[in-house]
């Protein structure tokens, strides 16, 4: 395997770490300097950080096989180099975190600036790393998982020269004019509801322990308990563990375990019943909001979009779609209520509300930015559907049918529009289905891209 110098292959805005190892891997990092904004003179705009690991198996080399990943995953399955690239605003790419967005000013600066990062800048980051790490600038080979899969979708539609092949898991974006945020969560409640129902009668012992615990919140002086960080902890707080409990392959076990230990125990007779700092901490954890207060400051955001067919319109805000779609499951939602009619307390999915930006210490400072993002109109284009109509890239897709996270009846609107695209449906797995069975997935999909599945 031939591998240069760090030296050789640095530049003013690229400069490639040394190469390492670990077993049966070789290694390098590499730090690309970025515009914040493509849209204007790159001279102009500010500079940002934006990293990646380049992961060689073997003895092969980028001319067996140049895959980018747009989210880390252990990849010694692939016999070739692969680029693990950390998005713009997260890990060691510029990580926007609430120490360094202190730097930033008012409200109204912190909303400007994380206008630029979305998905289209994110594809724009990925090009500028393509041409000047993949040996004569070629096409290589996207896994997208997730929300990686969203930005392999815009990747589609704005840069598919730089495309070999793409592969999506659980990352089927919805595009099409009317996949508004709204449209999004009135598809994706219905299916909290079945995972929660699922979840329930895995564990029917914990209907009663969370109705107990939110019975305590509500009762509560403030109507919480104070969290260990210095946020409050209230019974909608409380129903936020579903974003990570209710749609992966080990969610349901690991909240369960995590309310057994729910309470302290009673060790002096007549002492007061209270939630326990075990829980407490392991609520904050589950959440990290205090490390990446981006996802919940953009999460909606990836919705929204200007229209291309009618680019004088304008694009929709969010407006805060999750919590005012809420409003309309007729009380299903509401834990309080569910505890009072002795109901099971229904925890939510991937949704973001106002209110958690009061009642969590993290993301108390960005409130006003937060209102801010969730009224801006002026989002420009993730997908163009003209595009995606004639596409000529090879594309593989795992779509799993019980996705809590990527809705699938969307996910198949939008995949009647990418021309080309091959789908394996299953409910064999969950949205983690790439973390659970990574080889499997990943042998269907290039298997139907490379003629080992056919056609049927």
């Amino acid at each position: 395997m031939y591998e240069t110098s760090s030296l050789a292959d640095s530049t003013p805005d690229h400069v490639a770490g040394t190469w390492y190892s670990v077993p049966d891997l070789r290694l390098r990092d590499h730090r690309f300097t970025v515009p914040l904004d493509y849209s204007i003179d790159r001279n102009a705009s500010p500079r940002i950080s934006v990293f990646a690991r380049e992961v060689v198996s073997g003895m092969n080399s980028w001319t067996s096989c140049t895959l980018l990943v747009f989210y880390f995953l252990y990849s010694s399955y692939f016999r070739c180099c692969c680029v693990f690239f950390l998005q713009r605003g997260t890990g060691l790419s510029t990580p926007l975190t609430p120490s360094s967005m202190s730097q930033l000013g008012s409200a109204e600066e912190i909303a400007e600036y994380l206008k630029y990062f979305r998905a289209d800048n994110i594809v724009n980051d990925a090009e500028f790393i393509r041409v000047r790490l993949v040996p004569e600038a070629g096409p290589w080979t996207v896994l997208g998982q997730s929300y990686g899969g969203f930005c392999s979708v815009t990747y589609l539609s704005f840069a598919p020269e730089g495309l070999k092949q793409v592969l999506l898991t659980g990352g089927i974006p919805p595009v099409g004019n009317g996949s508004t945020a709204d449209a999004v969560y009135r598809a994706c409640y219905p299916q909290v509801i079945h995972q929660n129902e699922k979840y329930y009668k895995r564990f029917p012992q914990d209907v009663e322990i969370v109705r107990e615990v939110v019975k305590h919140l509500a009762e509560s002086e403030g109507g919480g308990v104070p969290l260990p960080s210095g946020g409050f902890l209230t019974p909608r707080g409380l129903q936020i563990l579903g974003l990570s409990g209710l749609g992966s392959s080990s969610g349901f076990e690991r909240l369960h375990y995590m309310f057994e230990r729910a309470w302290d125990p009673v060790i002096v007779p007549g002492s007061r019943k209270q939630i326990s700092y075990y829980f407490l901490k392991a609520f904050e954890n589950w959440l990290d909001f205090d490390t990446n207060p981006l996802y919940a400051l953009l999460h909606e955001s990836i919705y929204c979009q200007v229209d291309l067919l009618n680019p004088l319109l304008a694009g929709d805000s969010s407006l805060w779609s999750a919590h005012r779609i809420r409003t309309e499951d007729d009380g299903k939602f509401d834990a309080i209520r569910a505890v009072k009619e002795g109901r099971p307390v229904f925890f939510t999915g991937e949704m973001v509300f106002p209110w958690m930006f009061e009642e969590f210490h993290a993301l108390s400072k960005f409130k006003d930015a937060a209102h801010l993002l969730a009224e801006k109109k002026d989002w420009p284009p993730l997908y163009d559907i003209a595009v995606l109509n004639n596409n000529k890239v090879p594309v593989a897709a795992a779509v799993y049918y019980e996705d809590m996270y990527v809705n699938f009846k969307l996910a198949m609107e939008t995949a009647s529009q990418v021309a080309g695209i091959r789908l394996w449906i299953t409910n064999e797995y969950m949205h983690s289905g790439l973390r659970d069975g990574g080889g499997q997935v990943l042998d269907h999909l290039l298997g139907m891209l490379n003629g080992r599945k056919p056609l049927f």
